[in-house]
């Protein structure tokens, strides 16, 4: 593996990580039907024999590729309604596709007969109607930053890689470089529209809101953190009180090699981290406009890499993280940095999606610091020598802040008390290696919170999806898969998936179950 695709993938490990009022904003001609603008694209109705087919079944984790009877590509709301029926009518398992980063087969599963592709769903626009924006579902993350700073000069805080998404990443609660300072993407959800199908079959669109008043108000709630693929496919999202983000950013990257560095020194350097997140992770911090990431690398790769963003005018705050994070580790890091514009630094790693990688990630959700043995086991299986692959990695991402201001139960959303989202990943291209891959970050995982039963204590989040947590091989604890992912809220949530998908339509390995 060259040197440069390792940085590609220790990239994709990175990056895995408003209007202020109505009246201040100027509305648009924004609905395509009121602008005069060209038909939707679609339907487009893609079979096996068809040239395009093999592009969209490979939009996803390289391990899994899908053998559907068609790929339905469409681009509105009445296009989903149709295929939805179709494949209610033809008994067949349907699936949805927005940006195709699923870290799962769940779109590409052998059962799944007809993939509902959102290619074509992308418009994004102001609703004076609703005094929100509104992000369709295919668009993603790049072009939604794209539109709303140029057009309004505001952004959602989501998540770092462009190619993701909106469709379940904001449903999945939407974490990324401004959440610290801004909350998460679902944070700012004010309505959500969802094709849904009842007992009887009958498909429809609807429109929940988060208005108490609003019946359909649960609705909206799951779709706060809920996860993709539970209740029905998501059309479109409208946001509200979006945040003005930073002018000018600078973009820095630190590392800290391997060579020269021994155990105290690897120790100290992820404690330091660890800690440097508990004290400054409280809502209204001033470090919470500093996003980073430390990524600890296998000991082949060369270096440990500290990645992230702070505004231009606090550089002074990087300056006191880099101090912190290398008090006492022993060797001496080189750091580099660049001042850019905020949407041309957000933008900047736009052609990395990480598609092309056989892939595998865990997550988990932390408190406190590492502990002592959890510094050892971390240490342990990074510089394995019967492991000999350079791509895997365990980064450290800075949480917390704005994300812990908002009560529990506000939204499906369950953890709001942590301080570092862990991010576990491995990636290979040969099939030939899953089983030798796949034993490492699992034995790693399981080391990790060996514990508390091969799983964390403060749990996992949603948008990371790792179906080893529902296997009893590796899942020993009492604590069952969706605990993990939605703490004291799965009762509510199977509520809404009661009412909203009484036919278990929209399924998957970690979908809501019915009560």
């Amino acid at each position: 593996m060259s040197q440069h695709s390792r940085r590609d993938l220790f990239r994709v490990g990175a990056v895995a990580g408003a209007m202020a009022s109505a009246t201040a904003l100027q509305p648009t001609p924004a609905l395509a039907a009121d602008a005069g603008c060209a038909p939707p694209l679609g339907p487009v109705r893609v079979r096996p024999d068809d040239p395009r087919y093999e592009d969209l079944v490979r939009r996803g984790n390289g391990r899994f590729v899908g053998t559907p009877d068609e790929v339905r590509v469409v681009g509105s709301t009445d296009q989903v309604v149709e295929a939805v029926r179709d494949a209610i009518r033809s008994g067949r398992r349907m699936a949805v596709r927005a940006g195709g980063h699923g870290f799962e087969g769940f779109v590409d599963d052998a059962d799944v007969r007809m993939v509902i592709d959102l290619s074509g769903l992308t418009g994004i626009y102001f609703d004076p109607e609703r005094s929100a924006f509104v992000v369709e579902a295919g668009a993603t993350l790049g072009e939604v930053y794209r539109r709303l700073y140029l057009g309004w000069g505001v952004t959602i805080p989501g998540g770092s890689c462009p190619g993701v998404g909106a469709g379940g990443h904001v449903a999945g609660g939407g974490y990324g470089r401004l959440s610290r300072l801004h909350g998460l993407a679902a944070d700012h959800l004010y309505a959500v529209e969802v094709v849904v199908a009842d007992r009887k079959g009958d498909v429809r669109a609807v429109v929940a809101t988060r208005e108490s008043s609003d019946p359909r108000r649960e609705l909206w709630w799951a779709h706060t953190g809920g996860g993709g693929g539970n209740f029905g496919v998501v059309t479109r999202y409208w946001l509200r009180s979006l945040p003005h983000p930073p002018a000018r950013v600078v973009n820095f990257t630190v590392t800290w090699p391997w060579e020269g560095m021994d155990e105290h020194g690897f120790h100290q350097l992820a404690a330091n981290f660890g800690a440097w997140c508990e004290r400054h992770s409280t809502p209204g911090a001033p470090q919470a406009s500093l996003y980073s990431e430390l990524v600890l690398t296998r000991r082949p790769s060369g270096a440990h890499l500290l990645t992230g963003q702070v505004p231009a005018d606090a550089v002074h705050l990087l300056d006191e993280h880099v101090a912190a994070l290398g008090k006492g580790v022993g060797v001496t890091p080189s750091r580099s940095q660049e001042t850019l514009p905020w949407l041309a630094a957000t933008l900047a790693n736009e052609a990395d999606d990480g598609k092309r990688w056989r892939l595998k990630v865990k997550s988990a959700f932390h408190r406190e610091s590492l502990t002592r043995r959890q510094l050892a086991a971390a240490l342990h299986h990074l510089t394995r020598t019967d492991y000999d692959a350079p791509a895997g990695s365990l980064s450290l991402n800075t949480y917390g802040g704005a994300i812990n201001s908002m009560s529990a139960g506000a939204t499906a959303t369950a953890h709001r008390d942590s301080t570092m989202l862990l991010f576990y990943l491995t990636g290979w291209t040969d099939p030939a290696e899953d089983a030798r891959h796949l034993s490492w970050i699992r034995e790693f995982y399981h080391d990790m919170y060996t514990d508390t039963g091969g799983v964390p204590a403060a749990g996992t989040y949603i948008n990371y999806p790792d179906v080893d947590l529902a296997d009893p091989a590796w899942n020993r604890s009492n604590r069952p898969w969706h605990a993990l992912y939605y703490g004291d809220h799965y009762s509510r949530l199977q509520a809404v998936k009661a009412r909203w998908d009484p036919q278990d339509l929209f399924r998957h390995a970690l979908s809501i179950r019915r009560a």
